[in-house]
């Protein structure tokens, strides 16, 4: 794989401008881009995902000074924008105006914005010269794409270019923390640790437990599904299953078996997690017994989207 060079670059942008959708890297998952100034351009964004109307989608901007048009930064808004971006951290905020299409924000008074960690994104972000609505680059509910070749192979025609950046290397989703009422919640843990936001703002932060409006990505019941059925916390899987494991721990006989880290590193367990569950989805299984993980630090965002890969699924 050879990283897109400044004329791939160009053509992105030249597509987004022209209202169509490119899929590109980030540091967390591949993002499908969008023109969030465009109405046309984000209603085929949620048609190309099947995505529903309802479910706001994430800004993404090259840098502080291009977010402060669409959103009111408090002082602890600043603290974490200039703490941790570029990087895994979306805030939610006030809409402060701009050219945002109502459509990514589903209609709210909110804004969900963040800065990528990833050079493809910023350039394709500086070249582009438009705020990007960008969530992950797959069918709603479904297994997050870490490589360019799980965004061709989940959506084909209805991307019109990938950049291919190589494998994600935090591989999960941004942290998601809501900044628009007097204590700060956090909707969705990722890439940045509960921990480090909190030791950031020197106050504690509440996690989202009940969910009233969808402020941001990730926050449906059934999310980040394989095609398989999931099974939490098992230590010995069964004949027919499919297993995922971490820190070496033996699951039996199953027909296949992944282990996210064998060192018990939760950090490589995270950038490994969607590859890991889409190989074992290839197997056939009926169904994946995943090992306990422990719920601490990257453990938290990782035991989030299995808890939501493990729900029942939505009936079609």
């Amino acid at each position: 794989m050879s990283e897109p060079d400044a004329a791939a670059i160009q053509e992105a942008a030249h597509l987004l401008r022209a209202g169509r959708l490119v899929a590109f890297p980030t540091e967390t998952v591949y993002g499908l881009g969008a023109d969030a100034t465009s109405d046309a351009a984000v209603a085929a964004l949620y048609r190309a995902k099947g995505r529903p109307a309802a479910n706001p989608l994430i800004v993404h901007v090259p840098d502080l000074s291009a977010a402060e048009p669409f959103a009111e930064f408090d002082s602890r808004a600043r603290t974490l924008a200039r703490t941790f971006w570029p990087g895994s951290l979306t805030l939610v905020l006030r809409q402060r105006g701009g050219r945002i299409s109502p459509l990514a924000t589903a209609g709210l008074n909110t804004i969900a914005i963040r800065v990528p960690d990833h050079p493809i994104a910023l350039q394709l972000l500086r070249a582009t010269a438009l705020p990007l609505a960008a969530p992950s680059a797959n069918r709603s509910g479904k297994l997050s794409p870490t490589t360019a070749q799980h965004v061709r192979e989940g959506l084909g025609d209805a991307v019109q270019l990938v950049l291919d950046g190589g494998p994600c290397r935090v591989g999960i989703e941004s942290t998601v923390v809501a900044m628009d009422g007097p204590t700060p919640r956090i909707l969705r843990p990722g890439g940045i640790p509960v921990d480090e936001i909190a030791r950031a703002l020197d106050v504690p932060v509440l996690a989202e437990t009940t969910v009233q409006t969808l402020q941001s990505p990730g926050q449906m019941p059934s999310h980040y599904a394989p095609r398989a059925l999931v099974r939490l916390n098992v230590r010995e899987a069964r004949a027919n299953e499919a297993a995922l494991t971490f820190g070496a721990l033996p699951m039996g006989a199953a027909r296949m078996t992944i282990d996210l880290s064998p060192r018990g590193d939760l950090n490589e367990a995270a950038a490994s997690l969607y590859a890991s569950l889409r190989t074992l989805d290839e197997t056939g299984a009926t169904s994946i017994a995943v090992a306990p993980i422990p719920e601490r630090g990257m453990g938290i965002a990782i035991n989030d989207r299995l808890r939501r890969a493990a729900a029942p699924r939505p009936e079609k």
